[in-house]
């Protein structure tokens, strides 16, 4: 009885702070140019003539007149000045706005990384602190910075974006609004220099601002900006008569191999989200990993692996077993998993004959099992 009236009163806690947090929109866009900065902008400024106390906290206008133009008559907040490696670097001063506490504040580029030695190491943490001392928040990032969507505009682009938010960060989001803008109204902005200087504007329509490159990442922003909508909705309008659907379990096979755990993952927690439940991510540890044994670039790989299922929402596992498969099928069974993510099988000589059908078996289980099977490249 005690334990539940425990659980009662931490929830209604959890209630109560959520109630006195800042409210937080996030606008996304395609790519660099489709005007969020300015969106932000206008929008700080309609809320000042309606008497909401609008702060600038950090915004990047990339010297675009027009930007440059919508930061007219709005209050400011100074950047803090820091020296590092004897060069000045301007920062959002996260301290000042946190005393000034204005009801909303503007910030720009939330994958931006901070300078070393900063109070945080991102910026999108620098936001959780605004809203969890009561300020809104009104921010943007690009496609390509939202991490579970990395491998995606990699295969689009050829581009791997080191900057990235985890997508827990969307889900602590209010508001998702997609800033959308044709691929020839966006080149046609690009020639123009609306977006880059006039040295930059060749290079950036070789490479990101192809029209197939702009085409395809359109299309993954409006999948993502509804596919966040969805879920906003799904957790908000409590149904009638709950479905009497099975509750869906997402497994994740990692092991140490250098690129394919990392797809394996973020394939786990899409469906992990679809599905509203959670992902978990097993890693069996074979005789040849033995601490003793294992390589130091298989640790660095494995532990980068489980710093990625952290932040996006996940539970590490790990298992010892001479046979990974067998661990799999044992595992299944002690968690009720219902789909099970994995790389591709890798069948060499001289045992080939005897991984086969060992894997055969393996799928036999897991089709008794009724359990769903993902194969990711």
């Amino acid at each position: 009885m005690e334990e539940n009236e425990n659980g009662n009163a931490q929830r209604f806690l959890e209630l109560i702070r959520r109630s006195r947090r800042g409210k937080f929109k996030i606008y996304i866009g395609m790519i660099a140019g489709v005007g969020k900065t300015y969106r932000m902008l206008s929008e700080a400024h309609d809320l000042l003539k309606n008497g909401i106390d609008v702060q600038i906290g950090y915004v990047e206008t990339h010297g675009r007149p027009g930007t440059v133009a919508m930061l007219e008559g709005l209050p400011v907040i100074p950047r803090k000045k820091v020296f590092y490696k004897g060069k000045e670097i301007e920062e959002m001063d996260l301290e000042t706005i946190l005393q000034a506490h204005p009801e909303l504040v503007i910030v720009d580029e939330l994958a931006h990384t901070n300078v070393e030695g900063s109070r945080n190491t991102k910026r999108w943490e620098d936001v959780m602190e605004l809203l969890d001392a009561g300020i809104n928040v009104v921010s943007a990032l690009n496609i390509q910075h939202i991490e579970s969507l990395s491998e995606d505009v990699k295969s689009i682009t050829g581009i791997n974006v080191a900057e990235r938010v985890p997508d827990k960060v969307l889900q602590e989001a209010d508001e998702v609004v997609n800033i959308d803008l044709t691929a020839e109204d966006l080149i046609t902005r690009l020639k123009a220099g609306n977006i880059y200087k006039k040295e930059k504007i060749q290079t950036a329509l070789n490479n990101f601002f192809k029209t197939e490159n702009i085409l395809q990442l359109r299309e993954l922003a409006l999948k993502e900006v509804a596919f966040r909508v969805e879920r906003k909705v799904e957790s908000e309008v409590t149904p009638l008569a709950p479905a009497q659907t099975r509750r869906e379990k997402i497994l994740a096979c990692v092991s140490s191999n250098e690129h394919t755990p990392r797809h394996i993952i973020r394939k786990a927690y899409r469906l992990s989200t679809r599905y509203s439940t959670s992902f978990i991510a097993l890693h069996v540890q074979t005789p040849k990993e033995s601490p003793d044994r294992i390589k130091l670039s298989s640790q660095r790989y494995l532990l980068n692996y489980f710093q990625l299922v952290t932040e996006l929402g996940g539970k590490v596992e790990q298992m010892s077993s001479p046979n990974v498969t067998d661990a799999i099928v044992q595992f299944c069974k002690e968690n009720q998993v219902t789909t099970v993510c994995m790389g591709r099988p890798a069948f060499e000589m001289p045992e080939m004959f005897f991984k086969i059908g060992r894997y055969k078996r393996f799928l036999q289980q897991l089709s008794e099992m009724r359990i769903d099977l993902i194969i990711v490249a």
